[in-house]
């Protein structure tokens, strides 16, 4: 099982949205996994047999979790920097996820995403709108190359319902998802300008250099900071967020480069005076378009930073 263990978390993540969950969900599906070996007949692959356990644990919790949201679908942009936003705690966030260890190819022959692609921000929020079980087959089918076949055999169901569900899958995602896929923007800006992108905004933010950050931002860029409920459209809203809070009121700030989602990230670290070091904040995600930011995402929480690799202080 380990060699697959790999690509069976992403599965979980994509299913759920939330690196944690995915831990949880991964874990339980290997314990199914183990408890029922001797079910194990050999009529399909020991891969195709795990992603029907991981599969339908994930099923089950997406059942009585829900779907993970951003703030985007909570309600309309904000046209000015809301001060004193409080946290929605009771909302199921999305949240970022480690892309350390994924390949740039697709997961199977009859794939049409590559796995990078299918962990790409845009693509896991517009899987939440989707059921399970649509989001399952869209997943098995177009990321894991697995047939409708097949997929109706994990799913206890019908070819017929499975090409069904992709259908309505496909057209939910299509109108959702960034219409250029990040793995595709990024070949083309080329490493040497995404990591220049990458040290001025965090050469911005630490500097509180409001024209450098603008001058990185596309026109139509949006900012959004889960678990806040609030987020900013358009280059006048998201210089006011800016100028107004993390330039000027959140005092000093340090960054560490990394990547989630198969996207360009900074972990942000804010001064804590208590503790005389920078502790870490936030995980910023980055949606590029051409070569300046699209999107913002600022994932908000110290829990992220572990599972992607980062400390949780820098002195």
């Amino acid at each position: 099982m380990e060699p697959l263990r790999r690509e069976l978390h992403a599965h979980c993540y994509r299913m759920l949205g939330s690196t944690h969950d995915a831990d949880d969900a991964l874990q339980d599906a290997l314990l199914r996994a183990w408890r029922g070996i001797a079910r194990f007949e050999g009529r399909s692959s020991l891969r195709s047999w795990l992603y029907t356990v991981a599969t339908r644990t994930c099923l089950d919790i997406v059942t009585t979790r829900g779907r993970r949201a951003l703030p985007v679908d909570l309600g309309p942009s904000s046209d000015h920097a809301v001060l004193g936003d409080a946290p929605l705690n009771d909302v199921a966030w999305l949240g970022p996820y480690p892309d350390t260890g994924l390949t740039d190819g697709p997961a199977g022959p009859g794939a049409r995403y590559e796995q990078r692609e299918a962990v790409e921000l845009a693509f896991v929020a517009a899987l939440q709108h989707l059921p399970g079980n649509q989001r399952a087959a869209l997943l098995l089918f177009e990321v894991l190359g697995f047939s409708a076949a097949e997929i109706a055999t994990t799913m206890d169901t019908t070819t017929t319902s499975v090409n069904s569900a992709l259908a309505r899958a496909r057209k939910v995602v299509a109108d959702k998802a960034f219409p250029r896929t990040q793995q595709l923007t990024l070949r083309k800006i080329g490493d040497a300008r995404v990591r220049e992108i990458v040290a001025g905004y965090s050469s911005a933010l630490e500097r509180g250099d409001a024209d450098a950050l603008v001058a990185l931002l596309t026109e139509d860029v949006t900012w959004s900071m889960p678990p806040m409920a609030h987020w900013y459209r358009g280059l006048e809203a998201v210089t006011d967020f800016a100028v107004r809070i993390p330039l000027t009121t959140c005092g000093s700030w340090r960054h560490l480069p990394a990547t989630a989602n198969g996207q360009p990230a900074v972990g942000s670290y804010r001064w804590n005076e208590d503790a005389a070091a920078h502790l870490a904040w936030s995980i910023d995600v980055f949606t590029l378009r051409d070569d300046r930011i699209a999107e913002v995402t600022s994932f908000i929480g110290s829990d992220h930073f572990a599972p992607l690799g980062l400390p949780a202080s820098l002195s």
